[in-house]
């Protein structure tokens, strides 16, 4: 029985093996029969993606992508996320799990430059608070095209606790698709929330707590 097991895992290996060199057979008879215009067609074409990209880069960075950085009043947060396509923002007030947030944050706002990612005191942001409904601190606000799109709120979705990882975050933003990424999230799918536009004003409770 144990021979006929390992007899058809190796049989599937095989063809497994064989259907990738049978691929890697066709690209490279797809290549060989390219002239040079093609060669060079492909090329002027990767070219001008690179170039696009590092123009992109450069303007992320001028807008201060690729860094995790506090913001200390209203007017910045509506300016921020009239300029930038994608930003993170998390609300915070001095205690511990906020500073857990802080530390994920901190490295994947490098990880990921075609992000903003930018942080704001609740408390002392009344006006922002009332309006995104911030309740639960910390608070991670998923904006897209200057639009809540998503909130993650305290840790429920993170295990629940302090500990969870960097990755974890990443994939949950990801889901969020704030950032890019293309891995798939083990996490369990929540409701979305309603979306709500931060550029026109709106009334809304605020109550904030660990």
């Amino acid at each position: 029985m144990e021979n006929r097991v390992q007899e058809i895992i190796e049989q599937q290996v095989l063809s497994v093996a064989k259907a990738v060199e049978d691929k890697i057979d066709d690209e490279i008879a797809a290549l060989e029969k390219l002239d040079l215009d093609d060669i060079e067609v492909l090329r002027d074409r990767r070219l001008q993606q690179m170039k696009k990209m590092a123009e992109k880069r450069s303007r992320w960075i001028s807008l201060g992508h690729g860094d995790y950085s506090e913001i200390f009043s209203e007017k910045d947060f509506f300016s921020i996320v009239k300029a930038s396509d994608r930003v993170v923002c998390h609300f915070y007030r001095e205690n511990w799990p906020c500073k857990v947030v802080d530390k994920h944050l901190g490295i994947l706002a490098k990880q990921h430059i075609e992000t903003r990612f930018i942080k704001i005191q609740a408390e002392k942001s009344p006006f922002l608070a009332e309006k995104l409904k911030i309740v639960v601190l910390p608070t991670i606000a998923l904006i897209k095209n200057a639009k809540v799109e998503d909130y993650v709120v305290g840790f429920d979705e993170l295990g629940g606790s302090d500990d969870f990882s960097t990755e974890e975050l990443e994939e949950r933003l990801g889901k969020g698709e704030v950032i890019f990424f293309e891995g798939e999230s083990s996490l369990k799918p929540s409701k979305k929330p309603q979306t709500r536009n931060v550029r026109h004003g709106s009334n809304s409770h605020h109550s904030d707590s660990d």
